[in-house]
């Protein structure tokens, strides 16, 4: 079965009755050639196993199993199971859940599912829980390594921008302290059915073997949220407002960092929040 075929595609969804929710942000893919390139960079090896969040109607799940050795695909809609099902009946290697990966015990998945293997995450995710579920796997330690994840393409740009950098954002440097992110390559909004009102982009997150900040790294997200809350303002005059603390206490750990007082979020560079963490670890 082409899962990429338009007229295949609406058979199998009329079959089952389906209809497209705009709630759950549903976009499934009919470009053939942007599955095979996102499950070449998520399978790095022919042993690892993979977990996929929303498998659709499994066009991605497919290229999926064919490289790597296991695949899990969580799904949300229980009418897409029956479908699934359907399309993915000759891939052994394939098991479907029919949970949310915001509320799933991830934990449990990955050991129940991978014992003894290494873990990567694939998905084309729906824009609504992008930052959510990205955010989860990161704050959750779960033992993965890397991400290979279809995004908006402005929130593509922007979580590959350094910190230091204009596009960068509170996420941005989140990310940054614990994975090296790469822009892949872009997906037009023609690739998709429906068609979206916006345009895509693969993005490759590969943890780091340890976070770039571990002296204050339970103070550290908090100093980024507070730091953009207010990103047209001074960071300090930020900080001092989102803390409720005096003004002197961030301008103190900013000269003791050696970065000037005036500066806005978007130019403090990832070494740069190393140090006023762990600076301000012991002070607030």
């Amino acid at each position: 079965m082409a899962l990429t075929d338009i007229g295949q595609i609406k058979d199998i969804l009329q079959r089952h009755g389906f209809s497209f929710s705009k709630a759950l942000g549903q976009n499934f893919l009919i470009n053939p050639g942007v599955c095979p390139k996102m499950a070449e960079s998520a399978c790095e090896d022919e042993g690892l196993g993979i977990l996929e969040i929303g498998p659709g109607i499994g066009v991605l799940t497919e290229q999926l199993s064919m490289r790597a050795k296991k695949v899990v695909s969580l799904e949300l809609d229980k009418r897409l199971i029956p479908i699934l099902n359907e399309t993915l009946s000759q891939r052994d290697n394939v098991t479907i859940i029919n949970e949310d990966v915001l509320t799933s015990d991830l934990h449990s998945i990955i050991r129940e599912h991978f014992p003894g293997m290494r873990v990567s995450v694939c998905a084309n995710l729906p824009y609504y829980i992008t930052t959510p579920v990205i955010m989860r796997f990161l704050e959750e330690k779960l033992p993965i390594s890397s991400m290979v994840l279809m995004v908006q393409k402005e929130f593509a740009l922007r979580i590959s921008s350094p910190p230091g950098t204009r596009d960068c954002g509170a996420i941005s440097a989140s990310v940054f302290n614990v994975c090296n992110p790469q822009y892949l390559f872009e997906v037009k909004r023609g690739s998709f059915m429906p068609m979206p009102n916006v345009d895509s982009a693969v993005i490759k997150l590969k943890l780091r073997d340890k976070p770039v900040v571990e002296e204050g790294s339970e103070l550290f997200p908090k100093l980024v949220r507070g730091a953009f809350s207010q990103r047209r303002k001074k960071a300090v005059n930020a900080l001092s407002s989102f803390f409720n603390k005096d003004k002197a206490v961030f301008e103190r750990a900013f000269e003791e960092c050696n970065l000037s007082c005036s500066v806005r979020a978007e130019a403090i560079s990832m070494e740069n929040w190393r140090d006023i963490s762990a600076y301000l670890s012991t002070r607030l």
